[in-house]
């Protein structure tokens, strides 16, 4: 009898493996092929948008370690700005003073400014706290509907799938992505969990 009850649990816990191993791939995939063709590494390849959205992120880890991912984004919006590619930058993020963290506006807003870009031209949006929360200001900031999303490459597919789901005519352009293979690894492990959450919370916002 206690064979036949850890058989059965042996073989839930495998289905239950595979389902979820199925559905990240899924997911992933999904993901990934919406946005080809729409997430560019070459700067001379990408049209002209009215509205670049930098998502947010902290120029301190939370170890308090120098992030250089925020620097890459930052130099990836200037080059962007510099080159007409833009004329608008919505920065997307959140003010984590209170838990221990930065103001992550005003540490991009002043490190565009430091990159000659006019403070005219940068909208401050707070409701950033998530990639999703970051696409749904820019669709009510947005007009015309087109916009270009600044962040890794990883990070811009997830971005271009929420914002074409949610009428936004949208591309990338893929800041580079820092040669530090632990954090590498780490963040780009989380982006497969995130992409399952990205289905999970269109279906809990239908």
């Amino acid at each position: 009898m206690r064979k036949v009850f850890l058989k059965r649990i042996i073989q839930s816990v495998t289905i239950m493996l595979i389902t979820m191993i199925i559905a990240i791939v899924c997911c992933h995939c999904i993901i990934m092929f919406s946005a080809k063709n729409r997430s560019y590494g070459d700067l001379s390849d990408l049209p002209f948008h009215e509205y670049g959205l930098l998502l947010g992120t902290s120029p301190i880890t939370p170890q308090g370690e120098h992030n250089y991912y925020f620097d890459t984004r930052i130099q990836a919006t200037a080059e962007l700005y510099h080159h007409g590619k833009i004329r608008r930058i919505i920065a997307s993020g959140g003010n984590y003073i209170d838990q221990g963290g930065c103001n992550e506006l005003t540490a991009m807003r002043d490190s565009l400014i430091a990159y000659n870009i006019p403070d005219s031209a940068i909208i401050l949006d707070y409701q950033g706290t998530r990639t999703l929360y970051s696409i749904l200001q820019a669709k009510r900031i947005c007009d015309p509907t087109n916009i270009t999303i600044i962040s890794q490459k990883y990070h811009n597919e997830r971005a271009v799938y929420l914002a074409r789901h949610y009428g936004l005519e949208a591309v990338a352009y893929n800041a580079k992505t820092p040669d530090i293979w632990n954090k590498r690894l780490k963040n780009e492990l989380r982006e497969y969990l995130a992409r399952v959450k990205v289905f999970i919370d269109l279906i809990k916002l239908k």
